[in-house]
């Protein structure tokens, strides 16, 4: 369970540590010393960097996750740890569709130099990623808030 555990805090500190990094310090400072052409430029190639990471990411939360979770007792597991599934699946399902819609029309607009479609594909990526951002933080927090709880009782 230890190896298991390790690949699954692996995994989120991959996915969230890099949207937090992406959300609070690079989005900031891109959008006040570049303009549209190479803010979006930069983006894609952030994404296409940053994005075969999160699925291998995903791959290792799914399955670490639901190995621990049914060492647990699967769907008798404590209720933190069917919060964290529910949570991370919302996540993954925010992501999946970022990627195949949003990302995909970013790549495209940048290809095409249109920068106005670019922007708001870009816009629309920026708001799922902060939603799951602040998703995948709560989840953290219900993790040690719900074990916390088991524990002291």
């Amino acid at each position: 369970m230890n190896l298991t555990l390790l690949l699954h805090v692996l995994g989120v500190v991959v996915w969230v540590g890099g949207m937090f990094f992406a959300y609070m310090a690079l989005r900031p400072v891109a959008a006040s010393v570049l303009e549209p052409p190479q803010r979006l430029t930069l983006w894609a190639g952030v994404f296409g960097r940053f994005f075969p990471w999160v699925w291998a990411a995903v791959a290792l939360i799914l399955g670490s996750g639901l190995h621990m979770l049914a060492k647990l007792g699967g769907m008798e597991a404590p209720h933190y740890a069917l919060t964290m599934l529910a949570l991370g699946l919302a996540m993954m399902l925010i992501f999946a569709h970022v990627f195949f819609a949003p990302y995909g029309r970013l790549k495209r607009a940048v290809a095409g130099q249109d920068w106005k479609a670019g922007g708001a594909a870009l816009g629309q990526i920026r708001s799922l990623i902060g939603i799951n951002l602040s998703l995948g933080l709560l989840t953290i927090a219900v993790v040690f808030v719900g074990r916390w709880l088991l524990l002291a009782s």
